[in-house]
């Protein structure tokens, strides 16, 4: 299942918003308003809950500086990436979009694409508000 946010564009650099992606802990800024806990497990890894959803950890497994962060689940159950594209746009700001991939049965596909696509929504939406 490959799921895209809409592209937002942030106050923020190329090279600032990728340094922001790449501490974990920055994005506590920029979780839904239904996140339940946040947690810091490493300084490459973090685990969230969502209400109503089940707690998620996700590591950083790629970068690509200044233009790509990618977040991996460290779920086997659950097995998904979230590309994150950061692009200049113009100075002092940078256009980011999230693209999810998962592989999910049809009957999951069918539960977690409406949630799934929800929640990609409002990280992009609260890291253009950055």
């Amino acid at each position: 299942m490959n799921l895209e946010s809409p592209r937002v564009t942030t106050q923020k650099s190329q090279q600032e918003m990728f340094d922001f992606l790449t501490n974990v802990e920055n994005y506590k800024q920029v979780m839904p308003e239904s996140m339940e806990k946040f947690e810091v497990i490493a300084a490459d890894t973090f685990l969230f809950t969502l209400k109503g959803m089940p707690q998620i950890a996700l590591k950083i497994t790629e970068t690509r500086e200044p233009e790509l962060v990618v977040l991996g689940s460290t779920s086997e159950k659950f097995n998904f990436s979230l590309n994150i594209l950061v692009e200049p746009e113009g100075e002092n700001k940078s256009a980011v979009q999230l693209l999810f991939d998962g592989e999910f049965n049809a009957m999951m596909s069918m539960m977690v694409k409406g949630p799934l696509t929800k929640f990609i929504t409002n990280l992009s939406e609260n890291m253009g508000k950055l």
